[in-house]
């Protein structure tokens, strides 16, 4: 990845409010899992039920650590961790420090380990996982390009990433517990 002025004013304003950015999957808007305030912001600003609850995005196990049960199996935590040919996003048991702006009504928490790069280049330089959620406003289509974006925030987001172009499926989503999968 070309580390770009973009890229690090994203994570500029990544520290302290919501951005759109692309991801392994669709184009969505983040904040840090850690910002109880940036977490009520991007609810808001999504017009979403706060009981539906978010998706953590992380690029390594440990950034998702604070927030799954301590009690989880070891076996089940090495799952979380092997490659999968397409993304997927686990429910797991949750801590039970998890704010409810994160898990909303949930007993289980969604978690999503990536690869990619960008993601990597966030959590790494922020110490912490990110919220991760579609950029749209509720019961709209994702955002394809800035100019939709636009049309659902305005000028509302603290910083825009263009979306890439493979942006396109939602990823699958698995009960770790059951292997009963959600979507």
């Amino acid at each position: 990845m070309k580390l770009s002025a973009k890229i690090r004013l994203a994570l500029n304003h990544l520290r302290t409010g919501v951005i759109a950015h692309p991801t392994d999957t669709i184009y969505g808007l983040a904040c840090l899992a850690n910002n109880q305030s940036a977490i009520q912001t991007l609810a808001d600003l999504k017009q979403r039920d706060i009981n539906k609850g978010f998706i953590l995005l992380a690029s390594d196990i440990d950034f998702l650590l604070p927030y799954i049960d301590p009690n989880l199996d070891i076996e089940l935590l090495q799952k979380l961790t092997k490659p999968v040919d397409k993304p997927t996003t686990y429910l797991v048991p949750k801590s039970e420090n998890v704010s409810s702006l994160i898990t909303g009504d949930h007993e289980l928490l969604a978690v999503r380990i990536t690869s990619d790069p960008l993601i990597s280049y966030f959590c790494e330089n922020t110490g912490s996982a990110l919220i991760s959620t579609s950029a749209n406003t509720q019961g709209n289509e994702v955002a394809r390009s800035i100019l939709e974006l636009r049309t659902y925030f305005g000028n509302e987001l603290d910083f825009a990433l263009p979306p890439n172009k493979y942006n396109s499926e939602p990823s699958r989503i698995i009960n770790l517990l059951t292997g009963i999968r959600q979507r």
